[in-house]
């Protein structure tokens, strides 16, 4: 191996395997246990939109907006207060189904969280 082989190796190498580690294996299922999943809004957007995640799980919703926003499920499940940049708002979901969430402030930002 030349040099410059060598060199680009180094480079190279490193951003191969953060690709694969952030990838992972396509053989792996998700985890059946309960997690921890956060959902920044921000830009008038929930991001990520749909989320998927097992019974137990919490889902945390962080308003990164410098714009005040709410995160209210259709179906009154759960409700939080007006968040201001920065603040959060959590939701533990036990029991399985499709929870629709919009922004009351805003109600063309909308969400889903799917609990299986």
């Amino acid at each position: 191996m030349t040099r410059k082989n060598a060199w680009i190796a180094a480079l190279v190498a490193p951003a191969m395997m953060a690709t694969l580690m952030l990838l992972g294996s396509p053989n792996v299922k998700a985890s059946d246990q309960p997690s921890a999943v956060e959902v920044k809004i921000d830009n008038f957007v929930f991001g990520p939109q749909t989320i998927t995640v097992p019974v137990g799980s919490t889902v945390t919703w962080v308003n990164k907006d410098d714009i005040p926003h709410t995160t209210v499920s259709t179906d009154g499940v759960f409700k939080s207060k007006v968040m201001d940049t920065d603040e959060k708002f959590s939701f533990q979901f036990t029991k399985a189904g499709t929870y629709p969430y919009f922004c009351s402030v805003h109600p063309k930002m909308t969400g889903k969280v799917v609990v299986q």
